[in-house]
């Protein structure tokens, strides 16, 4: 076949061309390489000098945590967690590799500033300095990084405050800042729209606000700070400053000096005296009345004391008056009354008023059936849980609801009010998480599928279902919650965290209630509900471990189900026992391989509280304390999985 005329010729400049344009970049190509190659030898000789890096190398791309790109021209990651690094880092050295995509000095002991010409390294997308100590405040360069999307500062000793230059962060997906010295308030405008990960707890002078853009995340990203607002206690409004005293009339004209005349003393000495003799009069009654009531009031104090001893006040909501008054004590014997455990919410209501507002069934079980209500106009909106018909005493019933009421911690849900009546016995609870572990694991009644839950949010549910349990065997040598199960967990809109509900309650109505109907979670020794016990806890909590990691739900456990579940203790042991063990876990979390390890101690942990013996189950806060390195384990994991990922991208 002839050659079309100049063909050949053509092809051949093309070719030389790029054969030209490639000759006049690889100068350029080795003399950044070369740069990145002293800029990491500069770091080496700062903080780490037992590198195993080759010096005599011409290209630094083979050393131990050094990544680059496809070509070998630039460095591109820098990755070396837990690498005995110590001192600090000076400049000149991180700031000049301006390719680097990833950076992880995690876990080492660097101290000193954060490099304030970090923001050289444009090209930045993921940084995870934690665990470190690092001190000071964020240098202003930090914030030209306009391409990060992971930033992990925690665990070191950063001070000063939070900067409104995060707002120039707009790709940032994850921000922790835990554990540090930041104080100061957050700033009002801060907003970072595509933030799914945030922690800022553990930063005890941070105050005021939270901003509202951060309302949504969950309370414990701001544990162990003086914040409040958005998912923490309202903030308080400071009293206005008192007016400054009108100055002293100054003299007229014609006086001669500011003296007093006698009988302006005189009346003012008349004006002292009566008012004297005024206030003995008070004094004198409001001792006569004190002495009437002391009795009376002892004995309410002693009634209603919350758990550390100290009197509850409580607030009645009459359903015959609107008003509300407020009381030392519940009084007993009023059938129309709503009893809050504290102080009455900012809208305050009564039993007419839940009677009237628009509620739906969220959950049904054998201690009773919990409905959302929402309060007319939008006020609030409200968990209501209408026991079990249940011969109980309205005094004894009083006394462990306000007991139970007394329990705050981040990962219970509130019990803020109850009523009581021959007839009719109500609890209130403040309305949270974005539905059941139960409906999350199983699909729900109204025919929604299972969610997509990976290994590390399981993790993490279970770890705050953990504390929370914990929380509540800590309060007392007899202290437990006698109901856990998954419906009884309710799971944060983000999936990472969770809130225990029902604690307590079986005190009240449990012994009415055939076994039968709770076998899934039951201990073996369990033989009357009102005598569960820490131990029988345990048991359950194990359950639930086992069910989050099978994603097969225990007998008896899924109200309106035809499946009657599984005994999920003893399949899992025999599957175990057939060295079957990757058929233990839910398909949707057995391919995760990067977890495997943590997979499997949690699984060992589960088997370890769902013993039969009593005697050989681990404490809830051990439990709580093993869950908390797993999850630590993995998270750590999911951090270098994307440094990987990333890292070798050009």
């Amino acid at each position: 076949m002839r050659r079309a005329p100049g063909a050949g010729g053509g092809a051949s400049l093309a070719r030389l061309a790029v054969a030209l344009c490639c000759a006049a970049l690889a100068p350029r190509a080795a003399a950044d390489l070369a740069a990145d190659r002293a800029a990491l030898l500069a770091f080496r000789a700062a903080v780490g000098p037992r590198l195993p890096w080759d010096a005599s190398a011409a290209s630094p791309c083979g050393w131990r945590g050094v990544g680059c790109d496809r070509a070998g021209s630039r460095v591109v990651a820098l990755k070396l967690p837990g690498a005995s690094l110590a001192g600090a880092v000076p400049p000149g050295t991180l700031g000049n590799l301006t390719a680097l995509r990833t950076l992880s000095l995690r876990l080492n002991a660097l101290s000193g500033g954060i490099p304030a010409d970090i923001g050289g390294c444009a090209e930045l997308r993921y940084l995870y300095l934690h665990g470190n100590r690092f001190e000071g405040g964020i240098p202003e360069g930090f914030f030209g990084l306009s391409l990060l999307q992971r930033l992990v500062l925690s665990g070191n000793q950063i001070s000063g405050g939070v900067s409104p230059e995060f707002n120039k962060l707009a790709r940032l997906a994850t921000l922790y800042l835990q554990n540090n010295r930041l104080n100061g308030t957050l700033p009002a405008g801060l907003d970072l729209p595509k933030l799914q990960l945030f922690n800022m707890s553990d930063n005890g002078n941070l105050t005021g606000p939270v901003p509202a853009s951060l309302a949504r995340m969950p309370a414990s990203a701001f544990a162990g700070t003086a914040l409040c607002g958005g998912p923490l206690s309202p903030c308080t409004t400071p009293p206005p400053p008192p007016s400054p005293s009108p100055p002293p009339p100054a003299p007229t004209d014609g006086s001669k000096s500011g003296k007093l005349s006698i009988g302006a003393i005189a009346g003012i000495a008349a004006g002292a005296a009566v008012a004297l003799l005024v206030s003995i009069g008070v004094i004198f009654l409001l001792c006569s009345r004190c002495q009437r009531t002391k009795a009376d009031r002892s004995a309410a104090m002693a009634a209603d004391a919350d758990v550390d001893g100290s009197p509850m006040s409580v607030t009645v909501a009459s359903m015959d008056k609107s008003s509300t008054k407020r009381s030392s004590h519940a009084p007993a014997g009023n059938a129309k009354k709503l009893v809050f455990l504290g102080a009455a919410p900012d809208t305050p209501y009564d039993v007419e008023s839940l009677l009237h507002s628009s509620a739906e069934v969220v959950g049904k079980g054998w201690l009773g059936t919990t409905y959302r209500a929402t309060l007319e106009g939008g006020a609030a909106t409200v968990a209501v849980k209408r026991l079990r018909s249940a011969p109980i005493p309205e005094r004894e019933f009083r006394d462990r609801v306000a007991a139970l009421g007394a329990l705050r911690h981040e990962n219970l849900v509130p019990l803020r009010a109850y009523f009581y009546s021959r007839e009719e016995k109500l609890l209130v609870y403040d309305f949270v998480g974005a539905g059941s572990l139960c409906s999350l694991l199983h699909g729900s009644r109204s025919g929604a599928s299972p969610a997509r839950i990976d290994f590390t949010s399981r993790a993490r549910i279970a770890l705050a279902a953990a504390r929370g349990v914990a929380f509540v065997h800590g309060t007392g040598a007899r202290s437990c919650h006698g109901n856990i199960k998954s419906s009884n967990v309710l799971v944060t809109d983000a999936r990472n965290g969770a809130y225990v509900t029902d604690h307590g309650l079986v005190q009240l109505v449990g012994a009415h209630v055939p076994l039968k109907r709770v076998t899934g979670y039951r201990a073996p020794e369990v033989t009357d509900r009102r005598r569960a016990s820490q131990e029988a806890d345990v048991y359950s909590f194990g359950v639930l471990l086992l069910e989050l990691l099978t994603g097969k739900p225990p007998v008896n456990s899924v109200p309106g189900s035809s499946d009657d579940g599984v005994d999920l203790p003893r399949w899992v042991r025999t599957v175990v026992q057939e060295e079957w063990t990757a058929e233990v876990f839910d398909a949707s979390i057995a391919v995760e391989e990067r977890v495997e390890e943590e997979m499997m101690r949690l699984l060992q942990l589960a088997t370890e509280c769902a013993e039969d013996e009593p005697d050989r189950r681990p404490p809830m806060a051990e439990v709580a304390a093993r869950i908390e390195h797993i999850v630590d384990s993995a998270l750590r994991k999911m951090d270098t999985e994307e440094d990987d990922f990333h890292s070798i991208s050009p």
